[in-house]
């Protein structure tokens, strides 16, 4: 009998849209096989479907709240970009992200619990898959967060400053979603990893080329690619003149952090092919 898992309990309630307690039962009573555990649950009438890969939640939306001194950022998923506009859906996520802010929760797990019952609802009522994926708060001096749509959020906290400037610089990492906060925090793997690309990419330039004039061309590009990666060096969306990290300093503020949520970020999205499938069926029918 294979362990009853956290991680098995989940994928089964990704393909089903079942609750967990009823997961974890459904796959207790299968000796830890999933595919028997989804095939019993059919049988028994507790689901009219498994769920299949082409069933990933990989849509949804992002929720933002702040008060001027912490955010939560919530990322709750669909099947389907079109059940994220619908109200059901909408005010699934704003009770859920009322709750988490309230609560000061800094973590995706006990909202999910706390929020199962509801999420069962409207599973049932949609007949589609619905999950809380995952939420960060942040708190600080002075906490700003943008919110783009319902498909990008950002928070930024700083030390000094005012929420306007917060949400400012919050608004800019949400168009340019920087991979660092300071040039000095990147990584030597991460440099290397440009390094390579360049290299791969310019192989016909730098072709009996001299050494020295390789290097300085490589260095070129990891000075470029650390002005691009990190958030205090990027220019401001707002005014391209100033770097955001000037920006910060003219106001007498410290970027102290950033957060950056996507939909569906991430999530490998099945590919459907369509031709595939219907060839598949024709060569089926004619056996």
């Amino acid at each position: 009998m294979a362990a009853i898992t956290a991680a098995l309990v989940k994928e089964l309630r990704e393909r089903t849209g079942e609750g967990m307690m009823d997961c974890k039962k459904a796959l207790e009573k299968a000796g830890g096989d999933i595919e028997k555990a989804i095939d019993d649950m059919r049988a028994s009438g507790a689901i009219k479907a498994a769920k299949k890969a082409g069933n990933v939640a990989a849509e949804g939306a992002i929720a933002v709240k702040t008060d001027g001194k912490a955010a939560v950022l919530l990322e709750v998923n669909s099947q389907t970009d079109f059940l994220a506009l619908q109200d059901d859906f909408k005010n699934f996520v704003a009770e859920s992200l009322e709750e988490a802010f309230a609560q000061k929760l800094t973590d995706a797990a006990p909202l999910i619990a706390s929020r199962e019952a509801a999420r069962e609802a409207l599973v049932a009522k949609c007949g589609e898959n619905v999950n809380i994926r995952r939420l960060v708060r942040v708190e600080g001096d002075v906490v700003g967060a943008y919110l783009h749509g319902n498909k990008i959020g950002a928070a930024v906290v700083l030390k000094g400053g005012d929420i306007e400037l917060a949400k400012n610089i919050a608004m800019h990492v949400a168009a340019s979603n920087p991979e660092f906060l300071d040039s000095s925090e990147i990584s030597a793997e991460a440099i290397e990893r440009e390094k390579n690309v360049f290299l791969q990419l310019n192989a016909d330039k730098i072709a009996g080329k001299p050494e020295n004039i390789v290097e300085n061309m490589i260095n070129g590009r990891i000075t470029k690619f650390k002005a691009e990666a990190s958030l205090k060096e990027q220019a401001f969306v707002m005014n391209p003149e100033v770097k955001v990290g000037e920006l910060a300093k003219k106001a007498g503020a410290e970027i102290v952090s950033f957060t950056y949520f996507k939909v569906g970020e991430g999530i490998e999205k099945p590919v459907d092919d369509f031709a595939a499938e219907v060839a598949a069926q024709v060569a089926a029918a004619k056996q």
